[in-house]
């Protein structure tokens, strides 16, 4: 009889424990540190710890003719720094991370540079792994030497990558979409070849400051330790620096003929590369989930999509096809694109966008608004599901200064999109006569 009611007992710790398994956990506003604005979600599943610092320093800064300056400065900062050790080459801060059990890495987008760390939480692993990546942050050494073998480095991969249809299309189309707007300048070998040391010195003592510092951080500590770890992170940064000029905005892509608004390249390739676009909405527009809700109809859902089923299920003309809005902070773009056969991309060009025209036009069915809102609803649990993809929803709802109760309420904001709300969103923001086309590989 005891058997059987601890065995009932533990069934219902189990379900309770299933049933909050993706409960919502807060997010707190730690205190801030010389500008710096930085956040925690506290979690104890696992003795991890996931930090990510945002600089506001990503290839929108990249000054003309140096390209790539800002990707450089940033892949950089692991390659020798000065620390309370000395100087630390690349090789001893490898053999560091590596000891520690840890990962640091470096990245850039547009609109910014991000520092990762990922270590256990126990304080000693952690304090070193947070010390080493005060050091990047703060002093990098722009060794010359360094800087000329990496800068060879990237032109080759650059020249490699020149060869790759997928390449060389996205870049095409973002320069198509972004005409003279920063993010349209793109890395060459040219500027590449341009950056030297006093380059990447100048630009890291301009941008990395903590005013332009944004510090996320989830896993197993408390506030007190989360508020230390700030601390620590950017204690030899400076605060502020010189004032930075402020950036062009973006224009909308204008109305324009389809002869102004079409490119084709020429392409040793089989198949047939096509990308369509135009600027689009932040992430902080109200409109921003109508419009989330109604391309996941259009060609964000997969096999449920209208592009998908007009595209593959009833012509078979590419194997995948896709749209998506790729909102930012101050701005976003609209794409879609797919592959197909050279001698195909007129027909799959001409069905690619007469399902989009019709949707813009006429908008979803209510059972398709049905559908679309359920499965994105019924998946949101897998965007939270672990550490590292809660680092993401911190890091973008800092970011983007969106409600610290984004994650809790995400749900609430999609079930409340209405028809009518896709149908006028799409309207708004989209419109045939201002989509830039770009196919590769086929002859028009």
């Amino acid at each position: 009889m005891n058997l059987i009611i601890k065995s009932i007992s533990f069934c219902l710790f189990a379900f309770s424990f299933l049933g909050n398994a993706h409960a919502i956990l807060p997010i707190e506003k730690l205190d801030s540190y010389k500008g710096a604005k930085a956040y925690l979600v506290q979690t104890k599943a696992l003795p991890m710890l996931d930090i990510e610092v945002s600089i506001d320093a990503g290839d929108l800064y990249d000054p003309a003719g140096k390209s790539g300056l800002a990707d450089m400065a940033a892949g950089l900062m692991n390659y020798g720094v000065k620390s309370n050790k000395g100087i630390l080459t690349e090789a001893q801060i490898a053999d560091e991370i590596a000891d520690l059990g840890a990962n640091i890495g470096l990245s850039v987008g547009g609109e910014r540079a991000i520092l990762r760390i990922r270590s256990l939480s126990r304080e000693d692993l952690r304090d070193r792994a947070v010390q080493l990546a005060s050091a990047m942050l703060s002093a990098p050494t722009y060794d010359p030497k360094i800087v000329e073998r990496e800068k060879q480095r990237t032109i080759t991969s650059l020249l490699e990558a020149e060869t790759k249809p997928e390449f060389v299309l996205e870049r095409r189309f973002k320069k198509a979409v972004y005409g003279n707007y920063p993010l349209a300048n793109l890395p060459t070998v040219k500027s590449i070849g341009a950056v030297n040391a006093n380059d990447l010195r100048e630009f890291h003592r301009q941008f990395y400051r903590s005013d332009r510092m944004i510090v996320s951080i989830v896993g197993d500590v408390d506030r007190a330790q989360a508020n230390e770890i700030v601390q620590t992170l950017l204690k030899q940064i400076p605060q502020s620096g010189q004032a930075i000029a402020k950036l062009p905005e973006l224009e909308p892509s204008p109305i324009e003929p389809l002869v102004q608004r079409e490119i084709y390249i020429p392409f040793d390739s089989q198949q047939a590369h096509i990308a369509m676009g135009m600027t689009a909405v932040a992430r902080n527009n109200p409109d921003y989930f109508p419009l989330l809700v109604g391309n996941y109809i259009l060609g964000g859902g997969g096999f449920v999509s209208r592009l998908m089923s007009e595209v593959r299920e009833k012509r078979g003309l590419a194997y995948s096809v896709f749209s998506y809005f790729a909102p930012g902070k101050e701005n976003g773009i609209f794409q879609a694109g797919l592959q197909t056969k050279s001698d195909q991309a007129t027909l799959a060009l001409e069905v690619m966008s007469t399902t989009i025209s019709q949707f813009i036009a006429d908008g979803p069915t209510p059972p398709e608004l049905v559908a679309a809102k359920a499965n994105l609803v019924n998946g949101y649990p897998l965007r939270i599901d672990n550490n590292r993809k809660l680092l993401d929803n911190v890091s973008s709802i800092a970011w983007n200064d969106l409600p610290l109760d984004t994650m809790d309420i995400w749900t609430k904001q999609v079930e409340a999109v209405t028809l009518e709300q896709v149908n006028a969103a799409f309207k708004k923001y989209l419109a045939m006569d201002r989509m830039k086309i770009v196919v590769l590989g086929a002859k028009k």
